[in-house]
Formats: structure tokens, sequence, C-alpha cells
């Protein structure tokens, strides 16, 4: 079969692939009954600046099941919701906490210590299942024992982890969505 040939047989095979599947239908009100929910409280309050929300119910592989929400007042997060925001951003660029709000440096500890692939994984296999650290210890590619135990320490320092009984680990309940979205919230 000669180059032009083939390339005409490609491109109708495509075109027969594309053309058989229908678009993508439009999300509905249904589809974002969350985001509509907050929008309407949102109008009650008067909050110009507006909010964040999250929520969840996970099934883990385990068979736990996990449900959690939290929402906020973008006020309340960016300067506590009672400080002049100019005040609280010239705070901010002075690398102090604002006025009335949190100070976001308190949280980096916790972003860092999910910034190893390592750590990601052993919560990934602590969610699954896996609890000891002999039972992550039998992982591939996850280091020796007393590194996999320093990231335990890691996740631990942060919250993400907490032992229960004889060097048993689990991702605390309240923050199984939390991680989660989280997780989410980074992917590229």
């Amino acid at each position: 079969m000669e180059l032009e040939e083939r390339v005409s047989e490609l491109e109708r095979r495509l075109e027969a692939l594309v053309g058989e599947r229908p678009d993508a239908p439009a999300p509905t009100g249904a589809d974002f009954w969350a985001l509509e929910g907050l929008k309407q409280q949102l109008e009650g309050v008067g909050a110009a600046g507006g909010g964040v929300l999250y929520t969840g119910a996970v099934r883990l592989p385990t068979g736990e099941r996990y449900e959690w929400q939290y929402g906020a007042l973008t006020e309340q997060l960016l300067d506590g919701g009672g400080g002049d925001p100019d005040e609280a951003r010239d705070a901010g660029e002075r690398g102090g906490p604002t006025p009335a709000g949190p100070d976001w440096a308190d949280i980096a500890e916790s972003f860092a210590a999910l910034g190893h692939p390592v750590r990601l994984r052993l919560l990934r296999e602590i969610l699954g299942g896996r609890r000891t650290a002999a039972e992550l210890a039998a992982l591939d590619e996850t280091g020796t024992t007393g590194q996999i135990y320093h990231h335990l320490r890691q996740l631990t320092g942060a919250g993400w982890l907490h032992t229960k009984g004889r060097g048993r680990y689990e991702v605390p309940g309240a923050r199984v969505v939390p991680l989660l979205v989280v997780l989410t919230a980074a992917k590229p």
C-alpha cells in the first residue's frame, strides 16, 4: 500500500471513531448540587468574596467508610473575616500572619510531609489495608526499614497518620477525605 493510501485509510478510520462518539453531555445543576447549595448560602449571608466547600463520602478497600465536609468563607481563609484586606496583604508581604487569619506557614509542615513519593505510597498502602511497618517494608521500592520509619515519623508528626496499638498505623478518620482532596487538587 502506498503512503497516500495508508494516510487516507487512517483518516477514514479516525473519522469513523470520532463520528461514533457523541459529545459529552453538558453538566447540569444536578451535577453540581453542592456548588449550587454553597452559592445559595453565600447569597444569604452576603459574602462578597465567596466561599470554599469540600465534602466526601469514601469507602476504603478495607471496608471502612468516612464522610467529611468543610466549608469556609473566603474572608475567613484569607484574613480571618474581620481584618482590613490591605492590612492583611501588607502583613502577608512582611512574612507574618494576617491580623485575624490563619498563619499559612503553619500548614507548610503538613504539605511537606506529603512531598515525597515514598510517603504518598505509604499512605496509599495504609489506606488500602497494610498497617504495620513490617507489611510496608515488604513492598518494593520503599527503602530500608529505617527509611520507612523515618517516613512514618514525618507523616505522624504532620497528623496524616497515627499509631494504633502494637505498631499499626492508620490515617485518622477526620483526615481521610481531606487527604484525598489535597491529592486531587495536586493532580496536574
